[in-house]
């Protein structure tokens, strides 16, 4: 009997897990009443047919999931004392009015019991100075008694809401930090966590990296005589910063092993029911030295069913991000989660306020256009924030979808309208898949690393171009945007475990941003990319430094130079911070005498292999740009850095020269149109979705044609039929969204 029922029991996790996968939730943001998450309102029961009347104009704007949240302090407010009322009602009122619940959780706003049952528990910054919780932010995970609290709140709410049939899942943890919503000003370079209970995690690390005390020392140029005199870097030396790679290291592994055992405590209590968790912004827009920690996406998405990220386009500025920011936002985060897709944790329901910041008016043309963008990649969850704006606290009035009063906005309908179109077509989307990519951009977190310990303002060694690590990838995408090829971003760890190539290579062309510095496997990974096959675009300096930031012998390093077929005779720093290079030989649309803009440095390079050609040059004449053959394939190596550049001034001419690295690699754009639009596809089975996407103010008529596409075909939205050839009149800032069978 037993036996039957574990296997009745497995059946129905099973098949309840493929029906939450079949499902594609476009929810918003609803905690009960007014109140701005995390905070909640009192005495639930009492507003009952309020929350009521909320929903049913939630169901009937056109939204088929309901995002409500908790936090640990109401949910604990004494040890093992639990209240889930808010969440019982929410649950029960979305069951009775159709509705699915995603529920998110903070620990961050954590009951006092706990600092006062473990007043060891405090974060502790690399000053040494203790930070207290307010309403934020909680205790360290690092500290036992803490770790097992928060875990057994975890698993205690799984147990309690799987019986609730609305409930499709969770989020685990927004925007992960090592610590979240709280701003020490007071204190100088803030960096957490150094409390003991994280040096003490940290020395376990190292000891699973370093067999023994001696590769310790060895790594480190120290001479530690026990495990225990062993602390995290906290000072910039003249000699090894390993120590302070070794650090940054942990605390982005740390951040995905907090998030693995949340979901393990959850799955434990409701294994059928969905898990994610969300990035503020990707790992393209953050950096891996960040005082309070940032995550990896890769290594998050690995961490739970769908790992997705907050999309604020405006958030609190007076100009919007453009399409090429969003898309490359939206594309980061598709990559990073692989075949299985992604959740918008957040996305910008109205303007947006941070005290007296305030954003541009948020228009029912950006929820449109943000939310097929974000389907358009092949995302499996969209949640809007929020259906009422925030009541308090600094952003107090802003990123509402509709009116404080409770009116409806038409930027409220517009949104509606997609999540109707998403329902009606449930499982188009869910079984939809963004077309391969045969473009790549190389994410490599060492590129922060190149230095060391160094102040996070723009007077550090690298603060003569800021942000010039995020900047090196988002400016080639930017180049290769309007071209529509797909492109994907890649981890450098991806690269280096050999995927890139298999019995096919994965790409045509793969762009390395910013390289100074590469581990061995990742450059070795390369060369056999190269070799196979493969075009491989770099900037200046590949692998100059290894992944324990020592230089190599000769730069490129780690053979590189082979592949290149060019070594390095000189580098400078530009004086103006500014190169130009100018064409000496023709390059797919550039022609000899052209001029690129590059930036920072200026590095001579030497042909060294016969097949290896100058076809730019920097204003001495010394060789800027060569291009060789390796193998199968080829390499662009260019001395220069053109990402950056491109990303902050535009010239035409830089984005020519990436662009015709694609060319020269063998990539053909499959889409073209006779205005310009964006367009991306995705495959479902026998169809085709198609989202073409016209990005300026005014409206405009276009063709677009596919190669090889034909069938029938059907407006999404509308369900109208659709002619061969395609052709559309867009509105400004418009959307189009075709099925093609």
């Amino acid at each position: 009997m037993r036996r039957l029922i574990a296997l009745a029991l497995l059946t129905f996790a099973v098949s309840a897990h493929a029906q939450n996968a079949a499902f594609v939730p476009v929810a918003v943001w609803y905690g009960g009443g007014k109140a701005r998450a995390p905070m909640l309102e009192a005495d639930p029961a009492a507003h009952r047919d309020l929350w009521r009347a909320d929903l049913q104009a939630i169901k009937a704007t056109g939204f088929n999931t309901v995002r409500c949240w908790i936090d640990w302090a109401s949910a604990e407010p004494r040890q093992g004392e639990y209240h889930f009322e808010t969440l019982d009602q929410i649950s029960d009122l979305a069951q009775e009015l159709g509705l699915r619940v995603v529920v998110q959780v903070y620990i961050d706003s954590a009951p006092d019991w706990v600092g006062r049952k473990y007043p060891d528990s405090h974060y502790v910054n690399i000053s040494g100075e203790v930070m207290p919780s307010n309403a934020a932010p909680g205790f360290c995970f690092d500290h036992p008694g803490v770790h097992e609290a928060v875990l057994r709140l975890f698993n205690t709410l799984a147990v309690h809401m799987k019986s609730k049939p609305a409930f499709l899942g969770w989020d685990l943890w927004s925007e992960p930090h090592v610590i979240n919503w709280a701003e020490a000003t007071y204190m100088r370079s803030a960096e957490f966590c150094f409390c003991p209970y994280s040096v003490v995690r940290f020395r376990g690390w190292l000891k699973k990296k370093y067999p023994t005390l001696d590769a310790l020392n060895s790594a480190w140029y120290r001479r530690f005589e026990s495990w225990d005199e062993v602390e995290p870097n906290r000072l910039g030396t003249i000699l090894s910063y390993t120590d302070f790679i070794d650090w940054r290291e942990f605390i982005v592994g740390k951040l995905t092993e907090d998030l693995r055992a949340r979901f393990d405590a959850v799955k434990s209590g409701a294994p059928d029911r969905v898990a994610t968790s969300h990035a503020a912004a990707p790992s393209l827009f953050t950096s891996p030295l960040s005082g309070d920690g940032s995550p990896d996406d890769w290594q998050m998405a690995g961490a739970v069913d769908y790992w997705g990220t907050s999309l604020y386009p405006k958030h609190s500025f007076p100009v919007g991000r453009d399409a090429a920011w969003r898309a490359a936002l939206l594309d980061f985060t598709r990559s990073s989660t692989g075949e299985k897709g992604f959740w918008v944790g957040e996305l910008q329901g109205g303007f947006g306020t941070v005290a007296l910041h305030i954003s541009s008016t948020v228009t029912p043309a950006d929820l449109r256009m943000w939310m097929w963008s974000s389907l358009a990649r092949g995302a499996k969850g969209v949640n809007v924030y929020a259906w009422y704006p925030m009541s308090s606290g600094y952003e107090s009035g802003g990123f509402g979808l509709i009116n404080l009063d409770g009116t409806i906005t038409e930027r409220a309908r517009a949104a509606g309208g997609v999540a109707r179109a998403v329902s009606a077509n449930q499982a188009l989307f869910a079984a939809a898949r963004p077309v391969a990519a045969e473009v790549a951009v190389v994410y490599n977190p060492l590129s922060y690393m190149v230095g060391g310990r160094r102040p996070l303002t723009a007077s550090g060694p690298q603060g003569e171009m800021g942000n010039i690590e995020r900047n090196s990838m988002l400016g080639t995408y930017r180049a290769l945007f309007p071209t529509n090829i797909p492109v994907d971003f890649v981890h450098v760890d991806d690269i280096a475990s050999g995927r890139m190539v298999t019995p096919q290579l994965r790409y045509k062309v793969i762009f390395l941003p910013y390289p100074l510095m590469l581990s061995s496997d990742a450059a070795r990974a390369l060369q056999e990319f190269v070799r196979a096959g493969g075009t491989l675009v770099s900037e200046a300096r590949p692998a100059w430094n290894d992944e324990r930031g020592r230089a190599k012998e000769i730069v490129p390093g780690y053979g590189l130079h082979e592949v290149c077929g060019c070594r390095e005779t000189a580098v400078q720093s530009t004086p103006s911070g500014k190169i130009e290079i100018a064409m000496s030989a023709d390059f797919g649309s550039l022609k000899s005498g052209d001029k690129v803009r590059g930036a920072l440095f200026e590095e001579t390079l030497e042909p060294i292999a016969p097949n290896a050609r100058v076809i730019g040059r920097f204003p001495d004449g010394s060789p800027a740009v060569i291009a060789s053959q390796f193998g199968k394939g080829k390499m662009l190596t260019i001395g220069t850095f053109l990402g950056a550049p491109y990303e902050n001034d535009r010239d035409e001419n830089t984005a020519r020269l990436l662009r015709s690295a694609v060319e020269w690699a063998g990539v053909k754009p499959q889409v073209s149109t006779s205005a310009p639009l964006e367009v991306r596809m995705l495959r479902s089975g026998s169809s085709t979705l198609l989202f073409a996407f016209n990005h300026a103010s005014e409206a405009v008529e276009s063709s677009i044609a596919i190669e090889g596409m034909r069938g029938t075909a059907r407006d999404v939205e509308s369900g109208t039929p659709v002619s061969f050839p395609l052709q559309h009149r867009f509105a400004a800032n418009g959307v189009w969204v075709v099925e093609v069978r």
